[in-house]
């Protein structure tokens, strides 16, 4: 018998156990990074979200908007409670695994994934229409302005695959100017442009009928894109349990009071049919080209000033506004909606990372790139969904009002399970920590159960169904993306020999740091 086989440990020998390659994410961000994260993307949705709405809510839209708003902020607490409670990527497929089973966060996570892939394909959409201010062909031709929105995703598709790094401070600076520019958006349209009776009658004239007016505010659901990426970036966060619910309510009050400052202005600057029919991809630009017919600076100045200095440098300063405001909107509007195009590719990465990690996808779809450290096959796969989404804009006119329908169904389904995984979390498991907890409870088999949760469940699960409903392109489109994702699902976890429902076990692979 070898020498070997007889050894024996001695006093004094060291042992070393390998410890087990985890997946995870750096800690880097806090409340000024989430927020200007998060605002770059809902706040992006802000530049086509009017345009979308008062395509089929006309004069309703501040309505629609404003009912919206108030089933973003349920949703908002739901989220709150939730990632500080769960501080790991996934979002509403994380609240589901852990409030019900694997099936159910797996669904919701699927229609998670629709909702990025179409926040891709109609952000890339209407960046050609912010562009026609240097060319009008991208606002008024299909074909160019479609061929220039999928060129813009295979841009992008091939950046992200080689690897791009967010800068926190970027996106800061990026968030400033483009509150800085709505604000003062809101601001000179409320000075020049706004008038109360104009603006009631402008509501009261073209009021939609019924049908219109809920499908309508299902459709504004698309104003508030984007506020899952708080939740998913919670791995990516210092101090989660305290950060993210702060992040998110900054992010839900900044959102709201500029939504409905933008709304108000562009009531004022051209009535809803204009609107619909000049400026549904680029409502921003309508509101800048009427304030630059309002803006009269000789007028105004001597108005305003009987000095003639006075008159002369006022007047200056208003033709400057005047004349650079047009420019500045097309440029700021094409940045951030290119920003936010990229950063739906990075949400696929960051989902597809979550949903790999719990195999809920094959593992093909959330592989790592060798070189690039990149989930490339499922930036490709899901980036050229997007593309396919856009392909109909060449001989399909109302493309954009489905692609609204299309988020609508996808991020709907996913918020109502948020809000449905908050409810049974609360129900079968309370003794977990909830450093953010929401208040307003009623008492159900002796736990609390927050209403805030039952209202936004009931108020997004009543606009999928409407949409569902009133909108057979989504229908289809929608159920048929669920379709193929609950039979890949199925198939993946047979083959495996893992239950649909059980939790599977996290398998080791390697460390995938996303930036």
């Amino acid at each position: 018998m070898s020498s070997s086989n007889n050894w024996q440990p001695k006093l004094g020998d060291k042992f070393v156990r390998r410890p087990r390659i985890r997946l995870h994410l750096r800690r880097v961000l806090g409340v000024p990074g989430l927020f200007s994260t998060a605002y770059g993307d809902i706040g992006s949705s802000i530049y086509y979200a009017l345009g979308i709405v008062v395509v089929v809510a006309s004069g309703a839209t501040p309505v629609s908007l404003a009912i919206a708003g108030i089933f973003f902020v349920f949703t908002a607490l739901s989220y709150a409670e939730g990632t500080a409670m769960l501080p790991e990527a996934g979002g509403s497929a994380s609240f589901a695994r852990h409030g019900f089973n694997d099936m159910v966060g797996f669904i919701a996570g699927w229609a998670l994934m629709f909702g990025y892939v179409v926040t891709i394909s109609i952000s890339a959409f209407t960046i050609p229409s912010y562009l026609g201010y240097f060319w009008e062909p991208l606002k008024i031709s299909p074909t160019f302005g479609t061929a220039a929105a999928m060129a813009i995703v295979l841009i992008l598709i091939v950046i992200n695959v080689f690897g791009i790094k967010e800068s926190s401070l970027l996106n800061l600076f990026l968030t400033i100017l483009d509150m800085g520019t709505q604000i003062l958006l809101v601001l000179l349209a409320l000075l020049f442009l706004f008038n109360p009776a104009v603006f009631v009658e402008r509501i009261v004239n073209y009021w939609p009928s019924t049908p219109n007016l809920i499908f309508g505010v299902a459709i504004a659901a698309i104003a508030f894109t984007g506020i899952e990426t708080i939740s998913q970036m919670a791995e990516e966060t210092r101090r989660p349990q305290v950060r993210s619910p702060r992040a998110l309510i900054l992010t839900t009050v900044a959102v709201l009071a500029i939504s409905g400052g933008l709304s108000v202005s562009a009531f004022s600057a051209m009535t809803p049919a204009e609107m619909a029919s000049e400026w549904a991809k680029d409502p921003i630009a309508g509101i800048a080209h009427a304030l630059s017919f309002a803006i009269v600076p000789g007028q105004l100045a001597a108005e305003w000033f009987s000095e003639p200095g006075a008159q002369i440098v006022v007047a200056w300063v208003l033709g400057m506004v005047r004349a650079l405001l047009p420019l500045l909107i097309a440029l700021l509007a094409a940045t951030i909606l290119f920003v936010a195009t990229n950063a739906g590719l990075m949400g696929i990465s960051r989902l597809a990372f979550s949903l790999g990690r719990f195999q809920m996808i094959p593992p093909a779809m959330s592989r790592v790139h060798s070189k690039f450290k990149t989930p490339f096959i499922a930036i490709i796969l899901f980036g050229l969904v997007a593309v396919l989404l856009q392909v109909p804009g060449f001989f399909m006119p109302n493309l954009f009002e489905h692609l609204g329908g299309l988020y609508a169904f996808g991020s709907m389904l996913s918020f109502a399970l948020a809000h449905l995984a908050i409810i049974a979390l609360r129900v079968r498991k309370p003794e977990l920590p909830r450093p953010f907890r929401l208040g307003w409870n009623i008492k159900f088999k002796e736990r609390e159960v927050p209403v805030t949760a039952l209202l936004g469940l009931l108020g997004t699960s009543v606009v999928w169904v409407v949409v569902v409903i009133m909108q057979p392109y989504s229908r289809w489109v929608g159920l048929a993306w669920m379709a193929v994702g609950i039979g890949v699902y199925y198939l993946f976890r047979w083959r495996k020999g893992i239950s649909l429902r059980q939790a599977a076990d996290k398998p080791e692979m390697s460390v995938w740091d996303i930036r």
